[in-house]
C-alpha cells in the first residue's frame, strides 16, 4: 500500500480558498503514520467550531460559511479527512474502516482542539461527528447536523444502494461532476476543478469509493454496535441541537426527525428544511447555515 501525498501545483488556483496550511500527524495503524490538513481561522483564544465534510468533498465545502464565522467571533476549525483534501491518502480501499475515520479525526481533534467546542457536520462528517459526540457529550457545547444520521442498521433505500453500487464500480468516479449534481445550484467550472483536485488518478480515490460502503444501514455491518452504544450519550445530549437539512436531497433530506426525537437537546428548537439545497448544503445555503450556527453557539452561552 502507498500513501499518497497531495500535490501542492493542483491546489494552486483554488477559488475563494485563502486559508492558511496546517498539519497534524496521525496515527494510520499498522505502523503508518499520515499527515491530517485543516484549516484553522478566527482567534485562536475564540470559542471553537469544528466544521467536519463528507463524502467525497473537504474544507473546500465550508469556505462560504468560514467568513461569516470568524466574523461573528468563532474560531473555524475544519480538517480535510484522511482520504480527502489535502490530507494523505491511502491508495487501499480495503485500509478504510468505520473506526479508523473514527480514530484518526479524534487523534486530530484531541492534538489540536482539545477544549470543548461546538460541531457543524454534514453526511459523513455526522456519521463521525455524531459518533464522537455521543462517545464525549461533555466535550461538546452545542451541535448542528444538516443532511446526516447516525445510522444502526436497518433497510437502505434504493437511492442509497444506488449510490454504494455506483461510488464501488463505476468506472467514471468524477468527484467535481459528483458534487454538482448533488447541489440544487449550480457550480463554476472552478468550483468543479477544486473538488478534483485532491484527486489526481484512481489510486487516490480510494478513500472516496470506500465510504458509501462503510455506512452501517444493513444488519451485521461494522459500526452498529459502536453506533448503538454512541447513541445512549447522543440521546442524552442536553445542549442545544439543531438539524437544518437541505429538502431538496433524495437520500438524506428525510433523516432530521429521528434526531429531533431522540436528541434531549433537539427539543424546541427552531429546526428546519431548507428549500433550493440538495445533499451539498453548504453550497446552496451557506449563509443560513453559518448563522444557524451564530445563533446556536448564542442559545448555548458561547457566544
Amino acid at each position: 500500500m502507498q500513501i499518497i501525498k497531495h500535490d501542492p501545483a493542483r491546489f494552486a488556483e483554488i477559488p475563494d480558498y485563502p486559508f492558511a496550511e496546517n498539519w497534524q500527524a496521525v496515527d494510520l495503524g499498522e505502523g503508518l503514520t499520515g499527515r491530517m490538513h485543516y484549516v484553522d481561522e478566527g482567534p485562536k483564544d475564540a470559542p471553537a467550531v469544528l466544521l467536519f465534510h463528507g463524502e467525497p468533498s473537504w474544507s473546500f465545502l465550508y469556505r462560504k460559511m468560514i467568513p461569516v464565522l470568524v466574523d461573528a467571533g468563532l474560531r473555524c476549525l475544519a480538517p480535510d479527512l484522511i482520504g480527502f483534501g489535502k490530507s494523505d491518502k491511502p491508495d487501499d480501499i480495503g485500509f478504510y474502516t468505520y473506526d479508523r475515520h473514527v480514530s484518526w479525526l479524534s487523534q486530530w481533534r484531541d492534538a489540536v482542539v482539545p477544549q470543548d467546542a461546538g460541531l457543524f457536520c454534514q453526511d459523513w462528517g455526522g456519521l463521525l461527528g455524531l459518533r464522537m459526540v455521543g462517545e464525549a457529550p461533555h466535550r461538546f457545547q452545542y451541535v448542528v447536523a444538516s443532511n446526516t444520521f447516525l445510522p444502526t442498521g436497518g433497510t437502505p433505500s434504493p437511492a442509497f444502494l444506488a449510490w454504494r453500487e455506483f461510488a464501488k464500480s463505476s468506472p467514471e468516479f468524477q468527484i467535481g461532476e459528483l458534487l454538482q449534481r448533488a447541489t440544487a445550484t449550480e457550480r463554476t467550472v472552478a468550483e468543479i476543478a477544486a473538488y478534483d483536485a485532491p484527486f489526481p488518478d484512481e489510486p487516490s480515490k480510494a478513500g472516496a469509493r470506500a465510504f458509501p460502503a462503510l455506512v452501517p444501514v444493513e444488519d451485521g455491518m461494522d459500526g452498529i454496535e459502536q453506533n448503538k452504544a454512541a447513541w445512549k450519550g447522543l440521546a442524552g445530549f442536553d445542549k442545544p441541537f439543531l438539524t437544518l437539512f437541505g429538502e431538496d436531497d433524495p437520500v438524506t433530506g428525510g433523516l432530521a426527525q429521528p434526531l429531533i426525537d431522540k436528541i434531549e437537546g433537539a427539543k424546541d428548537q427552531p429546526h428546519g428544511m431548507l428549500s433550493t439545497c440538495g445533499h451539498f448544503c453548504q453550497e446552496d445555503r451557506p449563509v443560513e447555515l453559518a448563522q444557524a450556527v451564530i445563533d446556536t453557539a448564542k442559545k448555548a452561552g458561547v457566544l
